[in-house]
Formats: C-alpha cells, structure tokens, sequence
C-alpha cells in the first residue's frame, strides 16, 4: 500500500462558485465549478505543496462524483479511500462573493454521501498507511460517520500515526441553524459542546478560529475556552485569528492569546475568506509533518490562507510549493494577489495537472486543405475527421502522450467524441492562411466563445510572422495574439503558439528565436510553443534558449510536419529531440494526405483509410520515440 504522508476524512462536494462578485446570490446568472469540503480541500491543499495526501469520504454513482474523483487525481491526492456510494447523491454547495464581508452560500446535502460515511469504509492498512490523519468536525455530528472517524482514531493510536482536527464548525450542518445560514460561523449549541470535548482527547493537534474553540470549549471567552480545551487535551492547539494571523500553545494557556507563538503574516486585500481555512491547514500540516517549528509552520499556513482570500474558489486558490517559495523570496509586489502578473503565472505554470513530457500528435485541424480536394463536402469533411480520430484512438489504445489536433468547424463531431478520451487535444482558432491574423467566427468579436470550450481544448493559434514584417502588420499580430492569450487564460484553457516564419520571408538560426523573445516582451506566455523543423542544432538551441530564459515552466514545444515525407520528418526529428525541451510533434498531412485525397473520391473505404493512417501514425510516434533514446 502506498505510504502516505496525511489522510484527511469527511466531506466531499462540489463548490459552484457565482463567478459575479458583489451581487446577491439570487442574481448570480454563472457559475465556476470546483471541488470542495474542508478535508477535500485540505487533501489537495497539501498535495500541492509536496506532501502525498489521501481522502476517506464517499460520493455519489454520477457525473459529481465521478469528477471529484477525478480531480483529486488530478490533483495528485490518492482516492483508495473514496468510496462509491449507489444510493446517495454528491453534496453540492453553491456559494457567492457579495463584498469583503459576505459570503452567501447554500448548502445541498440532504442525505448525501459523504455523510453515509461508516466504519466499514475504514480500513485499518490505510490508515497504518499514514503518518497523520485528519478528520474534520461536521463527520462528528452524526452518530454514523461519527463511527466511523472514531474507529479512524483508535486504528491511527495503534498504529503511531498522527492525529490532527479542522474543528470545522458549520452551525447548519450540525442541525442547529437553517438552511439559509449557510454563512453562520456560530451558534452556541451545549450538545455539540459536549459531542467536540468528548472526542479532543484522540488528537496531537487541534485547529480553529475563535469561534469554533468557542464551541469546542463551551465559552464565548477565546481564552476559558482553550482552557476548557486543554483540560480534556494535549494536544498542540493553533487559534486562527484572521487578519491578526494566529497562534500556537503547546502547554498551559496563558493569559493573552498575544503570549502564544506565532509567524509572520502578510498584508494582502480579502477577496474571498471562504476556504481559507483550509489553506491555512494545508500549509501548516505541511510545516508540522515536516518538522518545522511551529513559527515557520505558521508562516506557511499565514500564507496559504493569504493566497486563498485573494483568489476565487477555494482549491484552485492554493499555491504550489514552488509558488509559495517564489512568494516568499520575492515578497508581496500588490496586495491583491490575484492581479499580481508575475504570481499568478508561476501559480499557473505550477498547477497545471497532466503528464504530457511526451506528446505525439496526429494533427488533422486543417480546413483549407480539405475544402480544396476534389470529391471534398462539409458532410465528408466531418465524416473523415472521425476516421482521423479512429486512427488516433487505435494508436493510442489507453495510452498516455498521445494527442490531436482537431477544428471546430468541420471537425466538430470528431473534437467532441475526442473529449475525456485521455488524448492531448489541441483546437485551432486562426482562420486558414490569414495574415494578419483573423480568428475563426465562433470565438466571437470579444473572443467570448471561448467560454463554450471543454476545458481539456488546448487554444491553438497559428501567426505566420517574420522579424522584418513592417512595423504596423507587427503590432497588429502581437495585439491580436496577447488578446487571445488573455481570453485563453481568463477561460483556464491552455495556450499554444505556433510560428511559420519560412512562409513569410527567408530564415536564419536566430529568425524563430526572434520571434519567440517578440511574443515575450507582449506579455505572452504560451504553455506550448509549435515551431516548424529547424536545420540546424544552432536554431533550435537559439529558440530553447528563448523560451527558458523567460519562461522555465512552459510545457513545451512541438515539433510540426509542413507535409514533409517520412524520410524528411525522421532526420529533422533526431534533430529536434535532442532537446528536451521538444517534447514531441504535430503531423498532419504525412498521415491523412493519401488517404484523404482518396476517400473523398470514393477510392477508399473508410476500414482501409483508418487502417492506413494508424500505419502511418504509429511509424511516426515510432520514429520519435527511437530518436528521443538515442538522444538520450
């Protein structure tokens, strides 16, 4: 069984968060959705930050659950503890923005499954499997999953793992507040009082606001309440004080909460308190299991909690621990973090889920191309393109770091059975052989239509620019290109820019690597770059050089055909990966070309076109993968 660091227990949801902010959340018309549930935050929270995390909960047999269980994968969080439950639907929680202060939410968790939570679903190897686990309080407010975090307890004491508690208090989920109190932080309740002090004894570490040791100890005085706490436990207890930071007590009590120990904390403008809990819980677990003293583990759970005010939503808020060091060794630029340019790309570039280090792909986007071949109408262009996309299923076969390019106009059955495939998916936006660029009519005069993306599509956009294009065709292709970045970014879709420069004008070694510092000094950050093949070592070297030396987090470069012969493609593709930078191709009209010319004439079946394309396909994916070992 894989040995983990922390395993957290109790809620899983899913967070629909009103993207408009500052309204009620009677008006909001749009929401973002992420996953949530203070120990599902608290599992991917920490995740980010180095440490292996695992969830016990439950979710429902749907498309929620299924996409919890996804995104905990994602995100890196191990799932054997997420258990499936037939009968009961995933917990949803629909939350909203209205200012600094409120932050309207409802809560749908009418017999959902994260509460079916039993002691069956406790596994002690699991458990054993741990160095700490975490349940969180609403698990404790029903006799069932109660139970079951107790029987969770008892294993982690026999078997020397660490036991840790988000006091968590939601008054309406412990029945003593309504369903339209979803934002009520306290309600003094004597029976959940004596249900918290009868379980502090089982912990090492107990964390809340005020108010939830208010509820924890039975008093609305903060320090008679710890106090009362730290009659029935010793555990270390860390107090969150909001912007007044918080602080840690290992022993007795003292008379000021000022007297405990504390870490830095840092100024920045409240966005969004909803989920900062558990970033602060995330970063400070990742202090305590790495044996940090508690003022370092206060300052990293300081600045978790400062990144997830700052940002929407509450998972996708939390910081890497690459971010988290860069924002340590820069410090705070602008308090309003999520505006701050440089922050929000290295937090970008270091959340990005997948592993694409290899990417090879039957790149069949082409429209022109198509249009132009004799037997060719929109009804057979849509119809080969899924024979595209058979060819690319059957070379795939369940495999990673496999991909496609596909268009939306004539491709468009094809882009949409090709989605939750496993296949890296690249979308094309220009409109074919447009200089300058001019974009496809879908996306909108406001490029709004990226909105309707899946989010797996790749925004993909082809500039056939040269570094001697005059001043004014210059400006207006940059402008275009760092408007659909924004708008890329702005939807979560990833970014790929490809340059053709041979097309416009002659080349050097240094032309595309130009180009490449252009875009950069646009404020253009593509997570891939797709370059044509280059001659010789020096050019791709000059290019790599480029992209590192802005940006050492993109993703990577792909390598394109420009419908070369397999011959041809070979030798530029030794070339190519010898840098590790390169971390595959794009070939299109090598794989498709005959059979497409054939099948639009009705010389081709649809078998033997699949057929010969998957050959073709898989002869290339064979190809770079021998040239990428012997370059290595």
């Amino acid at each position: 069984m894989t040995k983990l660091d922390v395993i957290t227990i109790g809620r899983a949801g899913v967070d629909l968060y009103g993207t408009q902010v500052g309204g009620r959340l009677e008006d909001m018309g749009s929401f973002d959705k992420y996953i949530g549930g203070s120990p599902t935050n608290i599992a991917c929270g920490t995740a980010r930050l180095g440490l292996k995390s695992g969830l016990i909960t439950r979710v429902g047999d749907e498309h929620m659950g299924r996409f919890i269980r996804e995104q905990l994968l994602r995100e890196g969080v191990d799932v054997q503890g997420v258990r499936t439950d037939p009968e009961r639907l995933t917990a949803l929680v629909i939350l909203g923005i209205r200012d600094e202060e409120q932050f309207p939410l409802i809560f749908y968790r009418e017999n959902c499954a994260d509460m079916a939570l039993c002691e069956e679903d406790i596994d002690e190897g699991y458990i054993a499997s741990a160095r700490a686990i975490v349940p969180t309080g609403t698990h404790l407010s029903h006799e069932r999953t109660r139970a079951a975090v107790i029987k969770a307890l008892e294993l982690a004491r026999k078997n020397g793992v660490k036991t840790a508690l988000d006091i968590d208090y939601r008054p309406n989920l412990w029945g003593v507040a309504g369903h339209g109190d979803g934002e009520s932080r306290f309600v003094e309740s004597a029976a959940v009082t004596e249900k918290l002090m009868a379980t502090l004894h089982y912990f090492d570490l107990i964390v809340g606001t005020e108010e939830e040791f208010h509820i924890a100890g039975g008093s609305t005085d903060t320090i008679e309440a710890l106090r009362a706490v730290r009659k029935v436990s010793d555990a270390t207890l860390v107090c969150k004080r909001g912007a007044a930071g918080a602080v840690a007590f290992e022993g007795a009590i003292p008379n000021s909460l000022d007297d405990g120990q504390t870490g830095p904390g840092f100024p920045i403008e409240v966005f969004n308190v909803l989920g900062a809990g558990d970033g602060f819980f995330s970063g400070l677990l990742k202090g305590w299991l790495d044996g940090e003293d508690w003022p370092t583990a206060l300052k990293y759970a300081n600045a978790c909690g400062a990144f997830a005010v700052s940002r929407h939503g509450c998972t996708p808020a939390y910081p890497s621990w690459e971010e988290l060091q860069f924002f340590f060794e820069r410090g705070i630029v602008r308090p309003d973090l999520r505006n701050d340019a440089e922050l929000e790309q290295v937090h970008w570039a270091t959340n990005r889920k997948g592993d694409w280090s290899t990417v090879r792909t039957f790149a069949f986007d082409h429209r022109l191309q198509l249009e132009e071949m004799p037997g060719y109408t929109p009804e057979k262009g849509a119809a080969f393109k899924e024979l595209c996309l058979d060819a690319a299923l059957k070379v795939q076969n369940g495999q990673g770091g496999y991909g496609i390019l596909c268009d939306n106009r004539i491709g468009r059955s094809a882009l949409h059975r090709a989605s939750g495939s496993g296949l890296w998916i690249g979308r094309p936006c220009e409109l074919p052989g447009s200089r300058p660029i001019a974009f496809e009519p879908e996306l909108g005069e406001d490029l709004g239509g990226l909105r309707e993306w899946a989010r797996e599509n790749v925004v993909k956009l082809l500039v056939f620019c040269h570094p001697d294009d005059d001043g004014k065709n210059r400006k207006m292709q940059v402008a275009r290109v760092k408007r659909l970045f924004t708008a890329a970014r702005r939807n979560g879709l990833e970014f790929l820019l490809e340059v053709i420069p041979s097309k416009v004008g002659p080349v050097d070694d240094d032309t595309t690597a130009t180009l490449i510092q252009m875009f950069y000094d646009a404020g253009v950050y593509p997570d891939w770059w797709k370059l044509e093949p280059f001659k010789t070592e020096q050019a791709w070297q000059n290019a790599v050089d480029a992209i590192e030396r802005n940006d050492p987090r993109t993703r990577g470069i792909v390598v394109l055909g420009l419908d070369a012969p397999e011959a041809e493609l070979a030798e530029s593709f030794a070339l190519a990966a010898k840098q590790p930078l390169v971390k595959g191709f794009a070939v299109g009209r090598t794989i498709f070309g005959d059979a497409a010319r054939a099948w639009m004439k009705g010389e081709m079946s649809d078998a033997d076109a699949v057929a010969q394309m998957a050959d073709r396909y898989a002869r290339l994916c064979e190809i770079w993968d021998t040239a990428r070992e012997a370059a290595t």
